[in-house]
């Protein structure tokens, strides 16, 4: 996956396929979709139900016969099939008749760091069968750093960590390329996890995805202004009843400290793999979060105290990678300009 501007350039539409959420971004237009990558299917038929934040309504709440699927896992496409159906239902009739009036569409698609080629066929298949006459691919941690607005074509070191649902990238660019990168399986469906253990082992309850909000929001209060406990409701492990308990905040910052401490030990082994002229720039610089975990509360902190750099988040950190593949098919990104030497 090599990062051709003049390429990118040409495409009409650009698509980030994300382990949580499926985004397609059209040039001269901006972002059109923007779902839950999730698809409810009939497993008696084979019929497709629903797909996007329809289905993720279903999750957890359908008949024996209807499964909630989802095609793309950890941005790479794992069944094919579905992905083809799930984007037909999630791009609307308007704009696939834009792309039909263009006999030569191509598409961009953003996939994660060091992606294997048969998930780089996955994804060249699945766009082929949306009309795209020719697919180019984009590291999800050059379109994240662009989206986020670093300026990634300078001969200067910039930081990105992209955490998402299902993993962390870490990666050091310099002038376009990326210096030293690092993947790990964690990410915000792993941090979410321990949460959910938590409470099963300490308070014998069993906790909907849905039923973290309030935990996250009391995660990013500050404990000494409104407490150190919250209210959660759950079902019973014993008895399978809805019950109400005070959950302790700090004991569940040091559940989560296992996952947090994964991505600390990535980002510390791309700063071993980096020249030293470029971690002393990082330390001026600093660090760029994004992905749609970015926001997990006490993320930006623990990085900060672990590396001693500063840690920004940005401004839009769920959209970043899209974002970025939108400038570079627009022309908004230029590559570094050298003026002809003399003789």
């Amino acid at each position: 996956m090599t990062l051709s501007l003049d390429q990118l350039s040409r495409c009409t539409v650009a698509v980030d396929l994300g382990a949580a959420r499926t985004r397609v971004y059209l040039k001269n237009t901006g972002l059109v979709v923007d779902e839950p990558s999730l698809a409810a299917v009939n497993t008696r038929t084979g019929s497709l139900i629903a797909v996007g934040s329809l289905a993720e309504g279903m999750a957890g709440r359908t008949p024996g016969h209807i499964r909630v699927v989802r095609p793309i896992s950890g941005g790479t496409v794992v069944d094919i099939d579905m992905a083809q159906r799930m984007l037909r239902f999630l791009v609307d009739d308007r704009i696939r008749r834009a792309w039909r009036r263009k006999p030569m569409l191509r598409a961009a698609v953003c996939l994660p760091h060091d992606a294997e080629p048969i998930a780089q066929r996955a994804a060249v298949e699945t766009l082929s069968a949306l009309g795209a006459r020719r697919v180019e691919l984009v590291d999800a941690l050059i379109a994240a750093a662009v989206g986020s607005g670093l300026p990634v074509e300078r001969p200067e070191a910039t930081m990105i960590v992209v955490c998402g649902a299902a993993s962390t990238q870490v990666a050091v660019l310099s002038l376009g390329s990326i210096v030293a990168a690092e993947k790990v399986q964690v990410g915000g469906d792993a941090i979410d996890y321990a949460v959910v253990q938590h409470l099963r082992s300490e308070h014998e309850l069993m906790l909907p995805s849905q039923g973290l909000h309030p935990l996250h929001l009391a995660l990013y209060a500050d404990p000494e202004v409104v407490g150190t406990e919250t209210e959660v409701r759950g079902r019973d492990v014993a008895t399978g009843l809805s019950r109400t308990v005070l959950v302790n905040t700090a004991h569940v910052r040091e559940a989560i400290n296992t996952p947090f401490t994964a991505i600390l030990d990535a980002i510390g082994r791309v700063l071993r793999e980096c020249p030293p002229d470029l971690v002393a720039d990082l330390a001026d610089r600093g660090v760029m979060l994004a992905g749609g975990s970015a926001m997990l509360p006490g993320l930006d902190t623990m990085i900060e105290r672990a590396t001693g750099m500063m840690v920004q988040v940005a401004e839009h950190p769920d959209i970043c990678a899209v974002e970025g593949l939108g400038a570079m098919i627009e022309g908004r990104l230029q590559p570094l300009g050298l003026e002809r030497l003399a003789n």
